[in-house]
């Protein structure tokens, strides 16, 4: 909502633009991948499509981008992500970083927590932007491009699919056609009309505290940190989030009583006296302007398969999270970072049709890995019973006089998934120090390499990492694979790696498109490594026969 007089699209600080329906002519020509939502999941997969020379028409019955700040905590794994669909640079000149947070207990102090941060990382572990620069820089990608086909002020009404593929009906301004298209990609969010279409229900359970969401734009330069704030003075019983953002605007979160009527809680008036109260909370006083404001509530909800024959579902449409530990925006731009690379392969024909199930498999347990994380943070953040809240208090209570309890107050913040028990995972049969992250299955740690850093040098494809003389590359015969030499002694940066990567002489990792770790070997073997890459190329299955 926006304050009384100024229309959705008046902002204190950002720009919308406004789009055209498409021109009448050629809208139904086939496609081979059809997305459904431009919010920033539709335009990460998009893009990611794009990156492999894959057309595809993406479709949003808006005709703008989004309006309030909405997801504005952006981690280092979508930096990695914008950097590999090069779209990083005005993220960086726009986005505030951050390391720490603090929480606080009728008003006293109870943690500060850092992030884990290294000169080995080219970004830092969070970063605070607003929801509609968001959208704007992946838009000005799409618009770079020819290989997406932009589409606004276009709904989609009907669809149906068959072995071929999936017929859907748009609507625009100027009437309804349809389109065929290979695939299609529901990307439309918490309420998907591609969801109810297909009879499809996410399940999962709903928390009992609602949240009023407030932007309002503030000059007060302090250090960018999250704060927490927990039955603060000004707002008894309540709990607080607040976060800095570009442009001196400040992203106001605070629960409302359970008596409280939404419709009361959302009036102007009582906006304004409650953003009082926290800024007072804050012993902030400069002057400021309310910009939007609106309301959620904590849910724990998801699909029970997300791919549904050609209709693969991601982000919102697939998984609804609570919002505490930043997991939403975060999860959701894997998700369209991990079907875009592999239906692009399975499109180009270098992979077989069952490594599109393990989308499903990855992404789902990594839903599931969300909700065992944030239910956690949920259930300290806006207790579901009695007794919850009761513990809660007394955690909080202790975390006064005694330091170890303040650990209960942690917010848990998202780290990617580790594909462990993923299909295209490989088996990891020889001994390494456990101290390293570099293990099969999770993301591939960055090392400074020269004058920059190892992951700069990935492609789009596999990158095979071969510390020292590893035998048999010439057996590698795909141009599916960058090689990265990396010595194991000698060079500073090389050293990095090697130890980062516990790595000795004929040590080999293989990284996925998504830089994954898929696999790694310590006496490693050109022909071992190419069959591994066959192996993920048919979904996991060792094949008959080499497959590229």
């Amino acid at each position: 909502m926006k304050p009384a007089g100024k229309s959705r699209w008046e902002s204190l600080y950002f720009t919308y633009p406004k789009f055209s329906a498409p021109n009448r002519a050629g809208l139904a020509k086939s496609s081979s991948v059809t997305i459904v939502g431009a919010g920033p999941i539709g335009m990460i997969a998009a893009l990611t499509l794009a990156r492999y020379g894959i057309a595809c028409t993406l479709i949003d019955a808006k005709d703008s981008f989004n309006d309030g700040s909405r997801a504005i905590c952006v981690a280092r794994s979508s930096f990695n992500a914008f950097q590999m669909l090069d779209r990083v640079e005005p993220f960086l000149a726009k986005s505030l970083p951050y390391l720490s947070g603090r929480t606080f207990f009728r008003g006293q102090q109870i943690l500060e927590f850092f992030m884990p941060d290294s000169a080995e990382e080219r970004y830092r572990p969070m970063y605070n932007i607003e929801q509609q620069y968001i959208e704007q820089y992946l838009y000005d990608g799409i618009a770079e491009t020819d290989l997406i086909d932009m589409r606004w002020q276009t709904e989609c009404i009907h669809v149906s699919q068959n072995a071929d593929g999936v017929t859907l009906t748009l609507r625009d301004p100027n009437g309804d056609y349809q389109i065929h298209s290979d695939w299609l990609l529901a990307a439309d969010g918490a309420r998907s009309a591609i969801r109810g279409m297909m009879g499809l229900r996410l399940q999962g359970q709903n928390f009992e505290g609602r949240y009023v969401i407030a932007d309002i734009q503030m000059h007060n330069p302090v250090k960018v940190e999250r704060f927490a704030l927990f039955d603060p003075d000004q707002r008894p019983g309540s709990t607080v989030l607040v976060h800095q953002q570009p442009d001196n605007i400040w992203r106001i979160d605070y629960q409302i009583s359970d008596d409280m009527d939404e419709t009361e809680a959302m009036d102007e008036a009582n906006i304004r006296q409650a953003v009082s109260q926290v800024l007072a909370e804050c012993g902030y006083d400069a002057p400021w302007e309310l910009e939007w404001w609106s309301t959620y509530s904590a849910n724990t909800l998801l699909l029970e398969r997300y791919r549904h024959g050609r209709v693969f579902f991601i982000g919102d449409s697939a998984h609804i999270v609570p919002i505490f530990g930043v997991r939403g925006l975060n999860n959701g731009i894997l998700d369209g970072i991990n079907i875009g690379w592999k239906l692009a392969y399975v499109i180009k024909g270098w992979a077989r049709d069952a490594l599109l199930d393990s989308y499903d498999h990855e992404r789902r347990q990594a839903t599931l890995d969300v909700f065992d994380k944030s239910e956690k943070s949920t259930q300290f953040m806006t207790p579901r019973t009695r007794g919850y809240s009761i513990m809660r208090d007394a955690a909080l209570s202790l975390a006064l006089d005694h330091e170890f309890a303040s650990a209960f107050a942690n917010p848990r913040n998202m780290t990617p998934y580790e594909y462990t028990d993923s299909p295209l995972t490989g088996a990891d049969t020889t001994s390494w120090d456990d101290a390293t992250t570099a293990t099969p299955g999770a993301a591939a740690p960055n090392a400074i390499k020269g004058s920059g850093f190892l992951l700069d040098e990935c492609g789009m494809h596999f990158t095979l990492l071969a510390f020292g003389s590893v035998n048999g590359l010439e057996d590698i015969s795909t141009d599916l694979v960058k090689i990265i030499h990396l010595p194991v002694n000698g060079a500073a940066e090389a050293c990095h790696a090697a130890e980062i990567y516990d790595a000795k002489d004929g040590a080999a990792y293989l990284l996925r498109p998504d830089q994954f770790i898929a696999s790694r070997w310590q006496d490693a073997h050109g022909s071992t490594i190419m069959a591994d890459i066959n192996r993920i190329l048919s979904g996991g299955v060792t094949p008959g026969e080499p497959h590229v």
